[in-house]
């Protein structure tokens, strides 16, 4: 079914399965490896790593793999807020450090030279896959990379979003449904109008795009997979499947929060992070959207406020504080190697008596 894909020529894997490039320390290299060494594409979650911790991870995969796999990195966001608005956010977050004895408010601060240094780092690890989350970079960052023969994959969760990523030069471009756990990476317009669900966005960004189209959102089995490319997806893109594998850096509370939840337990959140993110309703969230008067800063600044809030929430083993990132289809979530998710999706899709 999936012979002749361009997604696997493009990049040079054996079937076109793709781990999802989650940031926050669930892509471990050993997942990746084993994604890769399976014949899918791991990817490595750099979007909060620093360049040079993103270069020790890289030099770590490559020790686990000689197979291609890629890293995907957040196109950067600069949103202003006044002393007094992030004087009132801290304000709403003083209850939950107090009971987890964080004695410091953070200020946030932000690097405007991550970015840079991140594309420079990758450019000299001769990285072949690079993908990108939360926009569309400068066309000139997209020339420098193929310069070095790098593949380019964008983000989208509406066809208008598609097509600038193919009119920017991105070689391929994941079609990212409602379903999808974690951050959205709508750029281009409301995040409410942008909820299209993956079996209604993926056909019709494959109809309005020459690209390769990677499906992804709610994908965690062969079924999945299949379904995904029979709508006209070269490819698929799974993150929530690849969180609960053994492999995997997600924190004992992630995991075992995804293994015993319903469909009916994610919900769509800003409160963690200040950007519409997918994960399983917990106190945190609930008491948040209570005090909805007051104003969550904007992505990346309320990040950086709950970042100890979350920290110190998994070293005591509180996970109502956890940001339970989480499609909806947790229960189809195993807890099971990497490899074997894979093998099982292959042997799906190739078995032609499904």
């Amino acid at each position: 079914m999936w012979k002749g894909s361009s997604v696997i020529e493009s990049l040079r894997i054996d079937y076109p399965i793709i781990q999802a490039g989650m940031a926050g320390g669930v892509t471990t290299p050993e997942l990746i490896a084993a994604v890769s060494n399976a014949g899918g594409l791991g990817n490595l979650g750099a979007g909060y790593l620093a360049p040079e911790a993103m270069v020790h991870r890289i030099r770590e995969i490559k020790r686990l793999t000689s197979r291609t796999f890629g890293v995907n990195v957040f196109v950067p966001e600069y949103p202003q807020a006044s002393k007094q608005e992030i004087k009132e956010a801290n304000r709403w977050l003083a209850p939950y450090r107090k009971e987890l004895n964080i004695p410091q408010e953070p200020m946030p601060e932000q690097d405007a030279s991550l970015f840079e240094k991140q594309i420079e780092g990758l450019m000299a690890a001769q990285i072949p896959v690079v993908s990108f989350t939360f926009g569309v970079p400068p066309r000139e960052v997209i020339t420098d990379l193929k310069k070095e023969g790098i593949v380019i994959i964008g983000t989208a969760t509406t066809v208008e979003e598609a097509i600038i990523n193919e009119e920017h030069g991105v070689d391929m471009v994941v079609a990212q449904g409602s379903e999808a756990g974690g951050h959205r990476g709508t750029f281009n317009g409301d995040f409410g109008r942008a909820m299209i669900g993956t079996m209604s966005l993926v056909p019709q960004v494959a109809d309005h795009v020459k690209i390769p189209v990677i499906a992804a959102g709610g994908i965690m089995d062969g079924r999945g997979v299949k379904a995904a490319l029979a709508l006209g997806a070269q490819g698929a893109q799974l993150g929530t499947a690849f969180v609960t594998c053994r492999e995997s850096g997600a924190k004992t509370q992630h995991k075992d929060a995804i293994l015993k939840t319903k469909e009916t337990e994610t919900v769509l959140t800003s409160a963690f992070s200040g950007k519409p993110a997918r994960g399983i309703r917990n106190s945190f969230i609930e008491e948040m959207e209570k005090g909805q008067s007051h104003k969550l800063l904007a992505y990346p600044l309320q990040n950086m406020l709950t970042k100890e809030i979350r920290k110190e929430a998994a070293s005591q083993n509180r996970p109502e504080y956890l940001s339970l990132w989480s499609g909806q289809s947790p229960r189809l979530s195993r807890a099971q190697s990497a490899s074997t998710l894979v093998e099982a999706i292959v042997s799906y899709v190739e078995d032609e008596s499904l």
